[in-house]
């Protein structure tokens, strides 16, 4: 079947919405293989947003990088993706949407993976980053897009499920990954082998593609939107980029008024699509989808959801790692049964609760996911740095099951009324709404963990500050100059735990007068107490600042319950026994 016969008919396997009488469009056998490859594609993406802080000390290292270098490694790759996700979406409805999410958006991935695996100095690698970010731009987007146009409305739901279940899974899959990569150190390559994994894969992928994967276009004849385009990715650059960037600056002033004006680029992006739609049509952004409340209402608890999601990987990957100070594999270990309760829970959202209980179903998983944030909050502050990880399990798997209860019901709930036509341009606005959330979730958090941070590293010196004068006293150290060591102590924790780059030794942990008035054999072991008690009072303040952000994370989940309040009560075609969309009907243009 050529590509122009999709474009004058719906997909196979499409019940076209109002359609009464007359059989079924033929189901196209390869949609399920089609869905393998499609998510095995999307998986290569969530890998790539977390694993490459697992290899940060060897980036570091090996291409002797500074941190704000290292940090552009990470900044870079969302800036590309942001950008491109509305783009990519529509441009997938013109083009085809298995040509630019395989055609275009595997192959330049896979392309980008390779430039990333061999860089030779950080310029390159950050070069690389935010191609292979602007490549999963154009990729991410097709993948909803295919579901929504493959599978009929009565397998949507099952189909979301598997996809809800990968989104919790994979999130963390790069943090083990990563660590075992970078452990084993294959062949002697360190850190590379996180990303030169992409290539077997994406060529499987593509060749995959090529056989199972159909094409499809949106039946209408649209054409670019270049202006929005332009509007579109500009915005989103200008909100992305001082909320990726902003701590590490300090905020400055013109962070702020970077995002003000996003805020009036936006507003003349929408006035654009307006005035496009009346006059020309085919605009980047179908306006009328926002007419139907399950669209609407969606986004919004969407990018709430994701603010909590965002605030709550960041600061457990810094909780387990620097604060606990276990190994990337060890944190990896610990971060599966989060995985299994955000699958678990992704399956029975759309294959039993939402079609029994519809709206209360995903009120219920935002309640449990804000249980487990809770119950994760409180060990950690009871535990401290004696916690270990079988003591995590339940409150993850509680987390990930409620994770997987919202995400997967969600996508399915938000989608449902968008025509065929406009699938790409839906998804695109998705995907986006969820970059912002976690963007947004990383600067909140980030303002909160790293003030909490700085304010309460006393906590740390006076939980530690006891086993240090004793082992001071033994020895040998006279009481006069231990007043002064345990000053200067808490100094230096206070300005690593305050610093926004923590590679550089602040002045304050540099040998003092009472240090260096001391023979080298008593300096050397005064380094070591030190240090040791260094360790101890950061892993102290970690898992009072993880509790104190973790109360925030549940506090956001309660805002999406709330918000959810807003949904229509039945969120599935299933619903309401008819096989149509229960959704508020989305009019076409």
């Amino acid at each position: 079947m050529t590509d122009d016969t999709y474009s004058r008919r719906e997909l196979p396997g499409v019940v076209r919405a109002g359609a009464n009488g007359g059989a079924a469009p033929a189901l196209d056998p390869r949609r399920w293989a089609a869905l393998v490859v499609i998510l095995v594609a999307g998986v290569m993406d969530l890998l790539d947003v977390t694993i490459v802080n697992v290899a940060a000390p060897s980036i570091l290292r090996d291409l002797d990088a500074t941190y704000a270098q290292f940090e552009w490694v990470v900044s870079g790759y969302v800036l590309g993706f942001a950008a491109l996700l509305i783009t990519g979406g529509r441009l997938g409805d013109i083009f085809g949407r298995k040509r630019m999410f395989f055609l275009l958006g595997v192959a330049g991935f896979t392309v980008a993976s390779a430039l990333c695996g061999l860089a030779v100095n950080p310029g390159m690698l950050i070069g690389a980053r935010f191609f292979e970010g602007a490549m999963a731009g154009l990729m991410v987007p097709q993948i909803l897009a295919v579901i929504h146009v493959t599978f009929p409305p009565q397998e949507r739901g099952k189909v979301f499920g598997v996809w809800g279940g990968v989104l919790g899974s994979a999130s963390v899959a790069g943090v083990i990954l990563g660590g075992v990569l970078v452990q084993w150190n294959l062949a002697g390559w360190g850190w590379r082998p996180i990303f030169l994994v992409n290539i077997p894969v994406g060529l499987a992928a593509l060749a995959a593609a090529w056989l199972v994967v159909p094409e499809s276009r949106s039946p209408a004849a649209l054409r670019p939107d270049l202006v929005g385009m332009v509007l579109a990715i500009t915005g989103v650059l200008m909100l992305v980029y001082p909320l990726t960037e902003g701590r590490s600056l300090g905020w400055p002033a013109w962070t702020f008024a970077l995002m003000g004006g996003s805020v009036v680029v936006l507003a003349v992006f929408v006035g654009y699509e307006r005035r496009r739609t009346r006059t020309v049509g085919s605009p980047l952004v179908v306006l009328s989808l926002f007419r139907a409340r399950s669209f609407s209402a969606g986004m919004a608890v969407w990018a709430i959801f994701f603010i909590a999601s965002g605030a709550f990987f960041l600061v457990w990957t810094l909780y387990m790692q620097v604060g606990l100070g276990w190994t990337p594999l060890h944190a990896g270990l610990t971060a599966v049964s989060f995985a299994v309760g955000a699958a678990a829970g992704a399956g029975l959202s759309v294959q039993v609760f939402t079609p029994r209980f519809g709206r209360a179903a995903l009120m219920a998983g935002a309640l449990i996911n804000a249980a487990g944030f809770a119950g994760y909050a409180w060990l950690s502050s009871h535990y401290g740095p004696g916690i270990h990880s079988w003591q995590m399990l339940v409150p993850l798997a509680v987390a990930g099951f409620g994770f997987g209860l919202v995400a997967a019901a969600l996508v399915d709930l938000i989608l449902t009324g968008v025509p065929v036509r406009d699938a790409g341009s839906g998804s695109g606005v998705l995907s986006t709404t969820q970059q912002v959330g976690m963007a947004l979730g990383y600067a909140l958090v980030g303002v909160i963990f790293f003030g909490l941070l700085a304010s309460g590293s006393g906590h740390g010196v006076t939980a530690v500050t006891p086993g240090l004068r004793s082992e001071l006293t033994a020895a040998a150290f006279p009481a006069p100059s231990q007043a002064a060591i345990i000053t200067g102590f808490r100094a230096c924790v206070h300005d690593r735990s305050a610093a926004t780059d923590p590679t550089k030794v602040p002045a304050s942990c540099q040998a003092g007068s009472v240090a260096s008035a001391l023979p080298a054999v008593q300096q050397r072991e005064l380094q070591a107490l030190l240090a040791r008690a260094g360790l101890l009072a950061n892993a102290h303040n970690f898992a009072r600042t993880f509790s104190a952000t973790m109360w925030y994370a549940a506090g956001a989940l309660v805002a999406v319950f709330l918000g959810l309040f807003a949904l229509p009560r039945r969120v599935r075609a299933q619903d309401t026994g008819t096989g149509l969309p229960a959704a508020d009907p989305v009019p076409l243009q």
